[in-house]
């Protein structure tokens, strides 16, 4: 009898332990900002590929880039920013943001390439768009002096 109280008091013991393991032994998100070399990374590709989009964009709007074209083009980046991994919350934030305003932005084109009504998906991409920037612009006082300039995105 003794025996079977002493293994069932282990075993309560053992799960306790699993438990306060499983539950207290993920990563815990930094909320502090940070400056990584992934953060760098992140900021330039961001910057490239929004740069990239515009001017799709404006191709696109002049009539010298078909809709399939800057659908395509969206898509990439959308997997490029998606792929990517920065350590700043704020930044990590933005990515989120940025990948889900390419997917709309896409299916807005795709939408008007069809004669629908691409409205409130260019709306939404819009949207994804200014929340991205104002995350941006609260971020950039703790993130410059650490050697993350966002100029070149805000």
């Amino acid at each position: 009898m003794r025996r079977l109280g002493l293994t069932a008091a282990g075993l309560a013991a053992l799960c306790a332990l699993a438990l306060t393991l499983a539950t207290n032994g993920r990563a815990k998100p930094s909320l502090a900002h940070t400056c990584s070399a992934t953060d760098r990374q992140f900021i330039q590709e961001a910057k490239v590929n929004m740069t990239a989009l515009g001017l799709w964009g404006d191709q696109y709007e002049s009539g010298d880039a078909k809709a399939a074209d800057v659908v395509s083009e969206s898509k990439r980046e959308e997997k490029i920013l998606a792929g990517m991994g920065p350590t700043d919350p704020s930044l990590e934030q933005t990515r989120r943001l940025l990948v889900g305003m390419l997917a709309e932005y896409a299916k807005a084109l795709q939408i008007q390439q069809r004669h629908g009504n691409a409205g409130p998906h260019m709306y939404r991409a819009y949207g994804l768009a200014n929340y991205a920037h104002d995350v941006l612009e609260r971020a950039q006082p703790a993130l410059a002096p650490r050697g993350c300039d966002l100029s070149d995105l805000l």
